[in-house]
């Protein structure tokens, strides 16, 4: 009789490891999913601040330029460097570097 009970015991021993195991493989199934999904926004968010800081600096710039072209002295010397535009009785020389 002492060997049914013992074999009881194994039976019973080896169906909750079976379980035991299936439920902690389970868990670091999940574990590690959610491990790599952090891991991505992560990376996202490094990305996504390195973008901001540039649009940052471009909006920068951009409002600077706004700035400088309400001023008439920067937008006359701006159009002659640019455009070659001249004023009456000057003569433009372009000059290339080689």
């Amino acid at each position: 009789m002492k060997k049914k009970g013992s074999r009881k015991a194994r039976k019973r021993f080896m169906v909750l490891s079976v379980i035991f195991l299936g439920i902690v493989s389970l868990s670091f199934v999940s574990i590690f999913q959610d491990w790599l999904q952090i891991m991505d926004n992560k990376t996202q968010i490094s990305s996504l601040t390195t973008y901001y800081n540039n649009l940052l600096a471009e909006e920068e710039s951009l409002t600077s330029e706004v700035t400088k072209l309400h001023d008439d002295d920067y937008v006359a010397r701006y159009a002659r460097e640019k455009y070659m535009y001249s004023l009456p009785g000057e003569f433009i020389i372009k000059i290339t570097e080689d």
